[in-house]
């Protein structure tokens, strides 16, 4: 009895863990729609410049790329992506948007193809 409880509650953490998954991506979707995130990039396909989930992917596994996207992300710049872009530069985002909300962004990005 004891063990189909237990995979009840396995089976009860994991439902919860989604919908907190699901929270999170939009969570993070309203606070790039705020920052104007959206008007360049979407999650799965080239707007201007790439897609995130190309950038998680390009990115994957690499754990001291964080540090160097937030900073790109708040002085902005051009070349990493000149093939996807066609050489328009990301604009600076700091001080508009705040360093926390950026490290949020940069963080969802990167867990989307992990």
């Amino acid at each position: 009895m004891s063990r189909w409880l237990s995979v009840a509650a396995a089976a009860a953490f994991m439902v919860s863990a989604g919908s907190a998954s699901a929270i999170e991506k939009d969570a993070a979707l309203a606070l790039a729609k705020k920052s104007g995130c959206l008007a360049c990039h979407s999650i799965e396909k080239k707007v201007v410049g790439p897609a995130w989930m190309d950038v998680s992917k390009k990115y994957k596994g690499d754990s001291s790329v964080k540090d160097t996207l937030v900073n790109k992300v708040k002085t902005g710049g051009k070349g990493n992506w000149t093939e996807v872009t066609g050489g328009v530069p990301m604009p600076p985002y700091s001080p508009r948007v705040s360093d926390a909300d950026i490290e949020t962004l940069v963080g969802f990005v990167l867990s989307l193809a992990q």
